[in-house]
């Protein structure tokens, strides 16, 4: 059973991971818009994985005994600039994901909920493959620079990005 302030803590995370899906399909739709076919598969890819995400978490919830809160979820940015901003803003995101459920940590320490820091070891993993990821993207893209062929040859590799793996039992 969690404690009410982890539930809330929790529940609070679920509507960040929303977000982070509605952020990400935000992405891939103003990849489309500029023409990168890659990088809009690669964001409707990482959109997939953040409601996978977000559900595994709403299901630790209630198969917790806590309630699933669903709240409002905040409108994204619409525009990005180059496809080097796009994923440097969603680079930047990561980071701050990264800090919310390394929060999340600290408020199951807290409350010295054990079974929800063993649960939270995943996304702290899945966080640093995350950032490594979209970090491994920036640095090409900053090395190619505005060269056209050099950025057509990214979109093909970031075309490649398969489906996220359904998530196991917790």
């Amino acid at each position: 059973m969690i404690t009410k302030k982890m539930e809330d803590a929790l529940n609070g995370q679920i509507n960040k991971e929303f977000y982070s899906a509605y952020l990400y399909l935000a992405m891939s739709a103003y990849c489309n818009r500029i023409g990168m076919p890659g990088a809009e598969h690669w964001f409707r890819m990482q959109y997939d994985e953040e409601v996978l995400h977000m559900t595994k978490m709403f299901d630790y919830v209630m198969q917790h005994g806590g309630k699933a809160h669903l709240m409002q979820i905040d409108e994204p940015p619409h525009e990005f600039g180059t496809i080097l901003d796009v994923y440097e803003a969603s680079l930047a995101h990561e980071k701050s994901v990264t800090g919310w459920i390394n929060e999340l940590l600290d408020t199951a320490v807290s409350v010295k909920d054990h079974a929800t820091q063993a649960f939270l070891q995943w996304y702290i993993a899945e966080q640093a493959e995350e950032e490594s990821t979209v970090g491994d993207i920036v640095s090409r893209l900053n090395l190619a620079g505005e060269n056209g062929g050099a950025l057509m040859m990214i979109d093909d590799k970031l075309s490649q990005r398969l489906p996220p793996a359904p998530l196991t039992a917790n």
